[in-house]
């Protein structure tokens, strides 16, 4: 529910007040609807959620929503956030665009089978393995030769970036050396690489909004590992060459004093023209597993046995 002033929402673009119908929500992926808001107050009626805008007041299809993204300007209710929490809504708050998340609160009745899936893969050396080689294939346009050890894709991939930052560097007449990022430093930093920085910051949010929107943990990474945040850095590092890298340079190679600020907002326009957050949805399904035999509704799920889960709700005595 973006003002008519305020920019674009993530994907495909977030819902303009009174031009869309609030029952054709844009989409993650089939079955997953989503919201972004902006400069909105959320309150809870009779009937569910309303939000008040300087333009009006709609009510909105909350029990049809997976995910409510409110960016900047926002304020939401307890019984607002209660009401939400009751119909399995999950709420994320998030920057202008979604290119940052501040906090999240998960729905109620969210299934917790997909971030089981995500930790059977990751505990699993062979399934964890063969779901790093999906990765790296998916951030090279021709396939990866059979029998290339995880050393050997590392060495081709270090090399598929080295020639992508000579690329960019050539067509954009900006100088490059290396990589360098000191927060502690920040202001001797070269102007590509604080451009690069406030880039790759941009796509972090966008990364983890999606992975906690769609059900996953930010802290089972299979090519990273160690961090809250190791499986934002694996899914930020498919699109980073694609998104980043073409505004970083391009913003980097004009004058002026006001260089992370454009490399966000065109990352916030070049984002949401890829609808990149209904591919990284999709490609998070793809990559763990899709969404067969996924549980709805509130019953509090199986009961775990080494023989195979067993039902829950019920009084085995």
């Amino acid at each position: 529910m973006t003002g008519p002033k305020s920019g674009a929402g993530p994907g495909s673009g977030g819902i303009i007040w009174h031009k869309q119908n609030l029952r054709e929500l844009p989409k993650f992926r089939d079955g997953t609807g989503y919201l972004y808001l902006e400069h909105t107050r959320l309150e809870q009626d009779d009937r569910g959620v309303r939000a008040y805008h300087s333009e009006g007041m709609v009510t909105l299809p909350v029990a049809s929503l997976s995910v409510l993204l409110l960016g900047p300007g926002c304020s939401v209710s307890h019984e607002a956030i209660k009401a939400m929490s009751n119909t399995g809504c999950s709420v994320l708050w998030v920057g202008e665009g979604g290119v940052r998340l501040y906090a999240s609160g998960q729905g109620e009745s969210r299934s917790a089978l997909r971030l089981q899936r995500q930790a059977r893969l990751w505990a699993n050396p062979e399934s964890r393995l063969r779901v790093v080689r999906q990765m790296y294939q998916m951030r090279f346009p021709e396939p990866l030769p059979e029998g290339l050890s995880l050393q050997q894709i590392r060495g081709r991939e270090g090399a598929r970036v080295r020639d992508a930052y000579a690329r960019y560097s050539q067509a954009h007449g900006v100088k490059w050396e290396n990589r360098q990022y000191k927060q502690q430093d920040w202001s001797q930093a070269t102007p590509i690489n604080k451009a690069l920085s406030a880039g790759n910051a941009c796509l972090y949010g966008l990364s983890h909004a999606a992975i906690l929107a769609t059900g996953y943990s930010p802290g089972l990474g299979f090519v990273h590992t160690g961090k809250m945040l190791s499986f934002v850095y694996d899914v930020a590092d498919l699109y980073k060459m694609e998104v980043v890298l073409p505004t970083a340079f391009r913003e980097a190679a004009k004058p002026g004093d006001d260089l992370e600020r454009r490399v966000r907002t065109g990352l916030r326009d070049h984002m949401t023209n890829l609808k990149l957050l209904e591919r990284m949805a999709a490609d998070l399904h793809r990559l763990l597993g899709g969404d067969e035999g996924e549980a709805e509704g509130t019953a509090p799920g199986d009961l775990w046995d080494p023989e195979g889960d067993v039902q829950g709700g019920i009084n085995h005595a």
